[in-house]
């Protein structure tokens, strides 16, 4: 019970009581249990695997959900309008640390509170997006991890072009609602015009422009598709894996959960071991180290995954060098 709930007599009885003697501190920790706000524009099925390995990293570091650490959540679903909200019922409930799942996500963060520590995961540039000062040295109340999700674009361009060797169009998917958009349109351009590979970006940030652009893919001839990170697209990933699929159209994806779910390959960093590198520094936060103090960490291993039977279900042979090369196959 807590205080302001009780009656008078009942006050007066547990006072008088052994109960209450016990009960009485053990309603004060509760009320100084600090609580961790955690939100980002997935959904909660996309994240749980993610807030798994961020709550084990935590226990890890002494720090174990529902005895002496407390969590909020909140998920925007694809609807980034919706983080700023988010983050500002954050600031007024007085959380310790703000968690952010994505940049939008982040991005919300930063501009709620700049006391209340954020770490973000995401998968852009922190610094070309004004989140940090520099990698090394953050400054202000913002630091974490970020996933390269972006930044891998061009790679995933030749991966897919590796084993789709006749593609002489490839599409690209991207959300222009996602403030990184851009750096990742720009990447895959400059690759492509080094491959001399042509490409052509159909843009979707709502469900109902996800099947006409691949609709458009169709008309226009694409022969493959390079889907853009992007939180919108991790909560539709069944509807994307198949309107590619379906269409017979193989597609690279940025994290493994698409080809896990039966899409075609997808290359990018380990989003558990990043949770786990995001619990850390929330750990040391918690500690009492300044968000300033702690460098933006960069993933150090990247991961690609093939999907064999999606690759024989689009009558696609993966060559044996691409396989050698890969962290799973999918039989």
């Amino acid at each position: 019970m807590q205080l302001d709930r009780l009656t008078r007599r009942e006050f007066i009885t547990l006072l008088g009581s052994g109960a209450g003697a016990a009960a009485w501190p053990l309603a004060a920790r509760a009320q100084q249990m600090p609580v961790l706000g955690y939100f980002s524009s997935q959904s909660s099925n996309w994240d749980a695997p993610r807030l798994a390995a961020l709550r084990q990293s935590l226990a890890e570091a002494g720090y174990v959900v529902g005895s002496n650490l407390g969590i909020e959540y909140r998920w925007a679903e694809g609807d980034y309008h919706r983080l700023a909200a988010q983050a500002e019922e954050f600031v007024r409930r007085g959380v310790v640390v703000i968690v952010a799942g994505s940049l939008p996500a982040a991005l919300a963060a930063k501009a709620a509170t700049t006391n209340i520590p954020i770490v973000f995961v995401m998968g852009a540039d922190p610094v070309k997006l004004g989140l940090v000062a520099s990698l090394n040295q953050p400054g202000g109340n913002l630091t974490g991890l970020t996933q390269f999700y972006g930044a891998l674009g061009g790679k995933r361009l030749e991966l897919i072009r590796e084993l789709v060797p006749a593609a002489s169009l490839i599409a690209v998917l991207t959300n222009p609602k996602n403030p990184n958009s851009e750096d990742h349109l720009a990447d895959v351009r400059a690759v492509a015009q080094a491959m001399g590979q042509r490409i052509v970006v159909f843009p979707a940030g709502a469900d109902e422009e996800i099947e006409p652009a691949f609709a458009s893919m169709m008309q226009q001839g694409v022969n493959a598709l390079l889907l853009a990170d992007d939180p919108f697209f991790s909560t539709r990933r069944e509807q994307i894996i198949a309107q590619a699929n379906g269409r017979r159209l193989p597609a690279i994806y940025y994290t493994r959960e698409f080809a896990m779910a039966g899409g075609l390959i997808s290359y990018g960093s380990n989003p558990l071991d990043n949770y786990r590198r995001a619990g850390a520094y929330v750990a040391r936060i918690l500690k009492g180290t300044p968000p300033a103090e702690l460098p933006v960490e960069q993933p150090t291993k990247f991961e690609l995954v093939i999907n064999l039977n999606t690759a024989k279900a689009l009558g696609l042979t993966a060559p044996l060098t691409l396989q050698a090369t890969a962290d799973e196959v999918i039989e």
